[in-house]
């Protein structure tokens, strides 16, 4: 354990017991025996996926900027010519290899 924290490995959330006799008792699959409930670990982990979707909604719709109509037409055009020049030389590419074959 590290001395930084001073919550015990047990307590800790998305922390795992180090010694291997903690991790037998930890991870026993006997009813009762150290925290082997898997009803209180999945709860655990339901929890930190509702906390994760919560800060992943509140991140995109109060800190992302997103671009207005005439930004994203101007990105999407830039992608269009790219992509046809990138079509046309492919494919007289193809036609001159061709050829020499």
């Amino acid at each position: 354990m590290h001395k930084k924290n001073k919550v015990p490995a047990r307590n800790r959330v998305g922390t795992f017991p180090t010694g291997i006799a903690q991790l037998v008792e930890y991870w026993s699959p006997k009813p009762g025996v150290g925290s082997s409930s898997l009803s209180s670990r999945a709860k655990i982990e339901i929890m930190d996926l509702i906390k994760y979707c919560k800060d992943s909604y509140s991140e995109l719709v109060h800190n992302t900027t997103w671009p207005n109509r005439r930004e994203l037409m101007h990105s999407a055009i830039v992608v269009l010519v790219a992509s046809i020049l990138i079509a046309i030389v492919v494919f007289l590419r193809k036609i001159h290899f061709s050829r020499e074959s």
